[in-house]
């Protein structure tokens, strides 16, 4: 081993030590709010399974960063890991269809065409791309179906609340997309 790799090895990666720090921060602050105000009531059970998301984004955006080099795919991967992990944290706590729970369920589509979507084209950027068209068009057909149905209608916002959500969340994945669409150019320019 030569002494540059040694050094390399050495290391501490800032990068990895804020997302990992802010991670654990974020798991943290409802724990502290819970010490201010009796509005934040999480149990163990909310932990873990915050825990367990947190967790699993980070390792997802880790192994991101190692697939590929390019800017554009890492930032593209960070956005969508942080769309996945907004999406089904926002459903579980509060819901965007009415309360959590009943046709919320309908919006773990969303990551599971991501994933498949990922997994059919190999994690490269065209493939994660198309994944990222295809999960536009499923968010947009649960927010466009919720709001012909009257789900969640008893909500003092609705449907502002579905519409919004699925105009948040198509932007999230918009940009997701075209960040991996200038990837795959630079991969194929490259060659």
């Amino acid at each position: 081993m030569t002494q540059a790799n040694g050094l390399a090895r050495g290391r501490v990666n800032i990068w990895r030590l804020v997302g990992w720090g802010g991670a654990a921060g974020l798991l943290l602050l409802p724990l502290v709010a819970m010490q201010f105000t009796r509005e934040v009531d999480w149990t163990l059970s909310d932990f873990i399974i915050m825990g367990i998301l947190i967790g699993g984004i980070g390792l997802l955006i880790e192994a991101a960063m190692r697939a590929s080099g390019n800017a554009s795919y890492r930032i593209g991967a960070i956005v969508m890991m942080i769309g996945c992990f907004m999406l089904i944290w926002v459903n579980l706590a509060v819901g965007i269809i009415g309360a959590e729970g009943g046709p919320n369920i309908l919006y773990a589509l969303v990551p599971t065409v991501l994933a498949a979507g990922g997994i059919i084209g190999r994690f490269r950027a065209h493939g994660v791309c198309r994944a990222l068209v295809a999960a536009i068009m499923v968010q947009v057909v649960i927010g466009a179906v919720a709001v012909a149905m009257g789900w969640g209608k008893d909500t003092p916002i609705w449907p502002r609340d579905i519409i919004g959500g699925t105009v948040i969340f198509t932007v999230v994945w918009g940009t997701a997309a075209a960040l991996f669409a200038r990837a795959a150019r630079m991969e194929r320019a490259t060659g």
